[in-house]
């Protein structure tokens, strides 16, 4: 498994089918797709109960990937172990898992296939430290504060291994990472954690939650690390600083720096209909490649604003392009609200819930260009549902979800899974040649 992380690439649609994990939306339509790749605020650590020439692909997973880990940091499982298989992730589902989801201006993520191996020797486990004040940037600050709090996370399967990115959420080991970090592949047989000091732990799956692609893990006697502070997604602007810590092609305790390009970003992961998620992301043009996934995303204090999960990559198929590329500038990363409360459910009970809408979407779309969305239409009501409740029919166009627009099914199920199970929001619907607006409040689904 590779951890190259999803692109985001507008695109019709995601694929068809109910989806049972998400939040009650399901969109018939082709579209591209992006692929995967990456407590509060103050001294507290944080604790439980707390995008024709060149075309872009969907994006594709960025955390785990068939990427030996660089020497001398690799575990010390066996060469046939350690081969650097193919490994694909499983979504099966998520695409659907907007009951109402999806995501104008989302194309489909790619898993990212082919292993990324590292050139060189590697290099071993080291801290961030800032060795002249004056000349330090905000990214030096950013990256001295969080990358004690960033591990790197190895995974062997019965199919191979890989590695990616992970962070801490608490003193006694408590980890937050990429589900497909640990599930691509097949269950995995053995998950060893690696500290910012170079420390190895064993590690064991608290949890996951493939709809959002997150996973907790456990380290075995672990003590006295160094909990990440999350700092409040909402607030984050285009524009901000965004530095990417994480593990990419093995290489442990990596910075790279940009800015937040976009926010409330619709992307799909997956090349197939059963292979699919929308996430309501983050972009940003730090550079995330394979092995980022599940690493940090913070800003300019060190806070952490997101959790890496997916990259856009350049379609295969043109001229001189390959079935997998690294970085373009197009990377997203799952925000830190969604993130820290799907943690917290996992640790509290060991799985996740999230907003449920219940209902089936396909696009909607111009009279005169049929890919320029202009809604997700439904298609189907779940009796019973919040949808049923609010008074949703067959027929009706979804154009915003609050104050944010929709355009596509795959937005609408963004800005559902944007939201917490029971949260009232205003959704805008277009009937006929009339647009009402309709409260909701979301349900609740594993």
């Amino acid at each position: 498994m590779t951890d190259h992380g999803r692109p985001t690439v507008p695109g019709p649609g995601v694929g068809q089918g109910p989806d049972p994990r998400g939040t009650g939306t399901t969109t018939p339509g082709a579209g591209q797709s992006p692929s995967y790749g990456f407590g509060p605020t103050g001294p507290a650590p944080w604790a439980p109960p707390q995008e024709q020439t060149t075309t872009p692909q969907p994006p594709s997973y960025l955390g785990y990937g068939g990427y030996p880990p660089a020497a001398p940091e690799s575990p010390a499982p066996s060469p046939s172990a350690r081969r650097a298989g193919r490994l694909r992730i499983g979504l099966a589902g998520l695409v659907a898992g907007a009951l109402i989801g999806g995501g104008a201006g989302a194309g489909v993520a790619a898993l990212v296939d082919d292993p990324a191996v590292a050139s060189g020797t590697g290099a071993a486990a080291q801290n961030v430290v800032i060795k002249d004040p004056e000349t330090a940037t905000t990214a030096t600050a950013a990256a001295a504060k969080a990358a004690p709090s960033v591990v790197t996370v190895y995974v062997t399967t019965a199919s191979g291994s890989g590695s990616g990115s992970g962070v801490v959420l608490t003193e006694d080991g408590y980890v937050v990472t990429n589900n497909h970090v640990v599930a691509e592949g097949g269950t995995a047989d053995s998950v060893q954690v690696r500290t910012s000091d170079g420390t190895l732990y064993d590690a064991t799956i608290v949890g996951t939650d493939p709809a959002s692609d997150l996973a907790v893990l456990r380290l075995d006697g672990a003590e006295g690390l160094t909990p990440a502070t999350f700092a409040d997604s909402d607030d984050v602007q285009v524009g901000d600083v965004a530095v990417a810590i994480g593990a990419p092609l093995g290489l442990s305790n990596t910075v790279t720096d940009g800015i937040i390009s976009a926010t409330d970003r619709a992307v799909q992961t997956g090349s197939t209909r059963d292979d699919a998620t929308v996430l309501d992301a983050l972009q940003t043009d730090a550079a995330i490649n394979p092995g980022n996934s599940g690493g940090a995303l913070v800003n300019g204090a060190g806070e952490v604003i997101g959790i890496n999960t997916a990259i856009a990559t350049v379609a295969s198929g043109l001229p001189g392009s390959q079935s997998q590329s690294g970085n373009i500038g197009v990377g997203f990363a799952i925000p830190s609200n969604t993130a820290q409360r799907i943690a917290r459910e996992i640790i509290e009970t060991g799985s996740a819930t999230r907003a449920y809408l219940g209902v089936s979407a396909r696009n909607a779309t111009d009279d005169q260009n049929p890919e320029v969305g202009t809604g997700a239409e439904i298609v189907s009501v779940e009796p019973g549902s919040a949808a049923a409740e609010a008074g949703l029919q067959v027929g009706d166009v979804v154009t915003a979800v609050g104050d944010r627009p929709v355009t596509s099914s795959a937005e609408l199920t963004a800005g559902v899974r944007s939201h917490a199970p029971g949260d009232t929001v205003e959704l805008t619907v277009r009937r006929g040649d009339q647009t009402r607006t309709a409260e909701v409040t979301l349900g609740t689904t594993r």
